[in-house]
């Protein structure tokens, strides 16, 4: 069995670093543009290059972002990204769009492809399509259960699951409710995590009713492994290194240790360790069937710590805490509160009216607190950043420096080049100088001496387990002994770095797509009243257990019909005359090819996050590259689904939640999926003169009729 990866997050170079130091196999990053965590630290270009060299030469793999939904016009930028790292010795790159995931794989076949986890892949057949088209990996869907999990492996799927980090409440990539609230798309690397934020049902208080858990699955990492699975992902590129640090060298314990044969269980410091760098409280997440109470925290949306602490008195702008844990000068603190919890930090910890830098548990302390909000008796202190472990972190990075052990052997031969041969494992590096070696008369070089100057590596972290050589009365100045010595060091290591013989360096994109008959279908329309009978309108209903967004379990037959397509599992199956529905995220020319040539889909309804201009843009670009249109159908009636969710985030029944703004959202729940609407109606014009698309969610009849009759009637006048 192929040893599992360790795949490390890195939001910056010390976190990269961390990471390395953490004993990761590969780390994920992402470019400053177009990476679905726009807000992390993320790497210019030369930082990139700076990175790849980093992970290379120490046996680590570099898998790059590329992973939010692309506009046409952003295509000419993403190309050069694509190219640069196609160039730049790139292990994989994860993408999102079916465009940019097709346009990748028929100009550089050979370059590694990851299906994203916002690509919404969360069963059988939609991993199966992937791989078919080219995928080595599939990022699997959060919900996705290990039960189904071990079947995808036992299929030959090359399977990432995530491991241990912040969860979505949403399914990645169907998620729009940063978007149409914020204009902050989600699948643009932008939310605003409105998850995060209070809401009510109807008959409760505000609290954290759409806040998970962070994923925590350390404990089960044999049966993760067992299962089959290739590769197991921390998240966390927004986090700080020591969290990326601790993380990535306790989940390598516990894979080593499996391998070995050990018995290995997190020791009750670790464990403290983990709560104390970041937790919203653990779940095992829906890959081990958490319940919705394991799964959720409605009590706070952030870091809680751990409690060390009670309030005793709060008076003069200081609060007494009886402490249960140790206390530091400087930690991070917060006292919980019912509205708003009460930051501090121990600047000054006073105990006995005396200033001390540590106390103990059991001991009583005074602490500075001039908030607004004053603590209360009775209310707990945590400890949100512990000092001491941020610095024991710190120095285990810097000293956990992992040197690359090397055997060098050279000639220093009079009237010939100086030449130094370097294995490193099973690889062979051999060096030599452009000057000819002078013969010595008086000062003839010593093989002590060359030893002692290839001995100094400089920066570099070799580690030399043996020099040896030959030498005839030879000579040589120091200086170019040293100049030769930097050069030879230098080349090796970017030697080390490049990993990769790229095949298709001049390739181009050059595909070529033949039109099919042509849908007569003008009029898109989803839980309809079926009063209009004309082969200009289809209707068709959301709730058929065929095809929903969701269909976890695969599909009961292999030929569709006439039906919309929401999810990429249904592309697998044998499809006639069918239209790929609006969660696919079609949003350029390049998608629409991907899914027009490989499959039965005959026409799209694009993503709603078009705006008009890069509609029109699609549509010029396709007809431009492809010479003719392909039916194309914009969503203009409706409220939107912001997030599906598996299960439900609460275990009452509940009809519309309430966000702090008192905007009520419609809440619909159907064949083990909650979803929540958008607020209001979408009620728009068709300014593209195609085909229209409207949902009905909650509407009457009345309603129905109404509006299925007004777009009936634009579609003869022209509009």
């Amino acid at each position: 069995m192929k040893k599992i990866e360790l795949l490390a997050p890195a939001g910056n170079m010390e976190s990269l670093i961390a990471a390395v130091a953490g004993g990761c196999d590969a780390v994920y990053l992402g470019l400053t543009t177009f990476s679905a965590r726009a807000f992390a630290g993320n790497f210019t270009h030369e930082e990139y290059l700076e990175a790849i060299t980093y992970c290379h030469v120490r046996g680590v793999k570099v898998y790059v972002t590329l992973n939010t939904l692309l506009f046409e016009k952003e295509f000419g930028n993403i190309i050069k990204e694509v190219a640069f790292l196609y160039e730049n010795d790139v292990d994989a790159i994860l993408v999102q769009d079916l465009g940019l995931f097709h346009y990748i794989h028929t100009r550089y076949p050979d370059l590694e492809l990851h299906c994203s986890t916002q690509m919404h892949i969360h069963n059988l057949d939609g991993a199966l399509f992937m791989k078919k088209m080219g995928a080595s990996r599939i990022v699997i869907a959060r919900e996705t259960p290990i039960e189904l999990i071990k079947k995808m492996c036992e299929e030959g799927l090359e399977i990432e699951v995530f491991g241990y980090g912040a969860l979505c409440i949403s399914y990645s990539g169907q998620c729009l409710m940063s978007s149409v609230i914020k204009n902050r798309s989600g699948n643009k690397g932008m939310c605003a995590q409105l998850c995060r934020m209070k809401y009510k049902t109807e008959n409760d208080l505000f609290s954290y009713l759409l806040s998970p858990k962070d994923l925590n699955i350390i404990d089960y990492i044999p049966e993760i492994i067992s299962a089959g699975v290739s590769s197991i992902k921390i998240e966390g590129r927004m986090k700080r290194k020591e969290y990326v640090y601790l993380v990535t060298k306790l989940f390598r314990q516990v894979i080593d240790a499996y391998y070995s044969n050990q018995p290995f269980t997190i020791s009750e410091s670790d464990q403290k360790d983990l709560l104390l760098m970041f937790n919203r409280g653990f779940t095992k997440g829906h890959l081990f069937n958490d319940t919705i109470e394991e799964h959720m925290s409605h009590f706070r949306p952030n870091h809680q710590g751990i409690t060390i602490g009670k309030v005793i008195e709060y008076k003069d702008n200081k609060v007494l805490i009886r402490l249960t844990d140790t206390l530091y000068q400087h930690d991070g603190l917060r006292i919980l509160n019912d509205h708003e919890d009460i930051g501090l930090t121990a600047v000054k910890i006073y105990k006995n009216n005396k200033l001390v830098n540590v106390a103990y548990s059991g001991e009583e302390v005074w602490l500075n607190c001039k908030e607004k909000i004053h603590p209360k008796k009775g209310q707990l202190l945590q400890k949100t950043t512990d000092t001491k472990l941020i610095e024991r972190i710190n120095n285990e990075i810097e000293n956990t420096n992992k040197l690359i052990p090397i055997s060098i052997k050279f000639q220093c031969r009079k009237e010939k080049p100086f030449i130094v041969t370097i294995r490193k494992d099973n690889q062979t590096f051999q060096y030599q100088s452009e000057i000819l070696i002078q013969e010595a008369k008086n000062s003839p070089l010593t093989k002590e001496r060359i030893i002692e100057q290839l001995s100094k590596v400089d920066e570099y972290p070799f580690l030399i387990t043996s020099i040896d050589g030959e030498v005839d009365n030879a000579f040589l100045p120091i200086n170019q002994i040293n100049e030769f010595r930097r050069n030879l060091y230098k080349e090796f290591y970017q030697s080390l770095g490049k990993t990769h013989e790229r095949q298709y360096l001049d390739n181009s994109y050059s595909f070529k797509l033949n039109e099919k008959e042509n849908l007569s279908y003008r009029l898109l329309i989803e839980n309809g009243t079926h009063s209009i009978d004309s082969k200009e309108v289809f209707y068709f209903d959301s709730n058929s257990n065929l095809y929903p967004t969701v269909l976890e379990n695969g599909y009961s037959t292999n030929t569709i019909s006439n039906s919309i397509i929401n999810e990429i599992g249904g592309l697998n199956q044998n499809l006639k005359h069918c239209i790929g529905g609006m969660s696919l995220n079609i949003a350029n020319s390049y998608a629409c090819a991907f899914l027009y040539a490989f499959s039965g889909i005959s026409g799209m309804i694009v993503s709603s996050e078009l705006n008009q201009d890069a509609l029109d843009d699609l549509r010029h670009e396709f007809t431009k590259r492809y010479g003719f249109e392909i039916p194309l159908y914009q969503f203009t009636y409706g409220r939107r689904t912001l997030m599906y969710i598996k299960d439900s985030f609460t275990t009452k029944d509940t009809h519309v939640i309430t966000d702090i703004h008192h905007v009520d959202y419609p809440i619909i729940v159907d064949n083990g999926i909650t979803r929540i609407l958008e607020n209001k109606v979408n009620h728009k014009e068709n300014q593209s003169h195609i085909g229209s698309y409207l949902l009905f969610t909650i509407e009457s009849d009345t309603i129905k009729r109404e509006v299925e009759r007004e777009y009936y009637e634009k579609l003869h006048e022209g509009i």
